[in-house]
């Protein structure tokens, strides 16, 4: 209780007292539960906050008087350097061989806007067999670890909403063929929600609104959890970082490591032109000389729209949200190293909210604000950054939305679609529609080809030949 009082002088000391206002009135278990929620939070780091995002109504405009395109590796098909993706490769082996890479997955999501009632790592994602994503991931590290002979670590960042459900099906599936001990789940931070003068929001009598920290609080529940300091025990020098949402990643791609120890490069980001000017992706760009990414929603029309003498976007690199992170970079930045740490963002948000009786409000328009980090902020902290060009059609396909565009039916079109390129350039007559999606269910498995050569090597091994009349899943 002396523990739980010192707590709460705290608040009162910080100005945030209103968080214990409904204090007489809980029960032991209550009171429990609250103060455990009180402790994740930095109040100093609100008070910075408040002072920054909330009394200037985040009014600090991004200044685009020096902004310029990014420049990119291009791929050889685009006019990049084939020997230089040779090279890459070759060095990406190397360093997969030797064991000097993880697996990084941001999976803290729930399906709700798919209409899925669990983690969104759970979904079923794949064409024909409907295989969770979690089980595509394990099934590429599976494959790379076959193929470089070594073992993988993977961490995967859960959130307080999803991390038992999360755990409990990796246990009941067996991790998907990877031993449990090379596997790390975490829990990503939490953020108070506070009103718009700044004092922290209670979503019950006794529950704190708190949110996720955005997936640039990553790089701090990497260090907070125990999981760089695995990394450095294991001799990782780099982590591959990719969303939970996108079957298509190549979550361990040779080439793009390669490029990565080649250049010296803390932190290295994948980059598709965009479809087209609007396209909601974030814009890599150059500011004051360092490597940015710019918001669609921040991106003037002027700029996002401007083409070239050839008739090409000029910022046309767009974020897809994959990384490759130096364990060392991770660490700085996670610790907040010389003073260094990410930038927090403001969004005004519809947020529940204990009413005066402490039962739960929700709102019908903005009453709070949340604050997050992403991880794409990183960048202009890191020495030599990079950005890699890859194939939309090959890489970045992901499950936002129960229909329409980013959606399960797009999603296992594009994976079919991919199989049936592969299955062409072996000569096998696969049929298609007008948009290239093949008239029987296809679906490939990392474990038997995660590209178009190890697809014909893999065909080739097999005898008999399946057919393909009524479809062909491959393992």
């Amino acid at each position: 209780m002396n523990d739980h009082n010192a707590i709460i002088r705290q608040f009162e000391r910080a100005g945030q007292g209103q968080v214990f206002r409904f204090w007489s009135r809980l029960d032991d278990a209550q009171r429990a539960r609250l103060v455990e929620q009180a402790r994740e939070i930095d109040l100093d780091e609100i008070r910075r906050l408040d002072e920054t995002l909330v009394k200037a109504s985040g009014a600090a405009h991004l200044d685009l008087s020096t902004l310029e395109p990014a420049p990119y590796i291009a791929l050889p098909a685009h006019g990049g350097d084939e020997v230089a993706w040779v090279e890459a490769k070759l060095a990406g082996e190397k360093a997969l061989r030797e064991g000097k890479v993880a697996a990084f997955t941001v999976a803290g999501g729930q399906g709700t806007r798919l209409g899925f009632d669990g983690p969104k790592g759970t979904f079923p994602v794949t064409p024909v067999t409907r295989k969770p994503l979690f089980a595509v991931f394990a099934e590429k590290i599976r494959a790379a670890q076959r193929k470089y002979g070594c073992e993988m670590l993977w961490f995967v960042m859960t959130s307080h909403a999803n991390h038992e459900q999360t755990v409990a099906f990796f246990e009941a599936n067996g991790f998907f063929g990877l031993r449990a001990e090379q596997v790390q789940f975490f829990r990503q931070g939490r953020m108070p929600a506070v009103d718009f003068d700044g004092k922290i929001l209670l979503e019950s009598a006794d529950t704190i609104a708190l949110s996720p920290d955005g997936h640039g609080g990553s790089l701090r529940a990497l260090v907070r959890s125990g999981a760089v300091e695995r990394m450095e025990r294991a001799g990782v020098e780099v982590l591959s970082y990719f969303q939970v949402d996108n079957p298509l990643v190549h979550c361990i791609d040779a080439a793009f490591i390669g490029f990565h120890f080649l250049r010296g490069s803390e932190m290295s980001s994948r980059m598709v032109p965009k479809a087209y000017d609007k396209e909601k992706v974030g814009h890599f760009c150059v500011q004051d000389g360092r490597i940015v990414v710019v918001e669609y929603s921040d991106m003037p029309d002027a700029l996002a729209t401007l083409r070239d003498d050839k008739g090409e976007l000029v910022y046309r690199a767009g974020s897809i949200a994959i990384h490759l992170l130096s364990t060392a970079f991770v660490r700085r930045l996670g610790e907040g190293a010389s003073g260094i740490v990410l930038p927090f963002h403001r969004a005004d948000k519809k947020v529940p909210c204990a009413g005066e009786d402490g039962a739960t409000v929700k709102p019908e328009k903005p009453n709070g604000i949340k604050f997050e980090m992403f991880v794409f902020d990183a960048l202009p902290f890191a020495a030599n950054p990079i950005v890699v060009e890859t194939r939309r059609d090959e890489e970045f396909s992901p499950v936002k939305n129960a229909e329409g565009v980013d959606s399960p039916e797009t999603c296992r079109n594009d994976q079919m679609k991919l199989f049936t390129r592969w299955m062409h350039a072996a000569g096998l007559p696969v049929k298609t529609d007008e948009n290239g999606v093949p008239t029987i269910g296809l679906e490939v498995s990392p474990l038997f080809a995660i590209d178009e050569d190890t697809f014909a090597e893999s065909w080739a091994k097999l005898s008999p030949k399946p057919e393909l009349a009524d479809g062909l899943v491959l393992e």
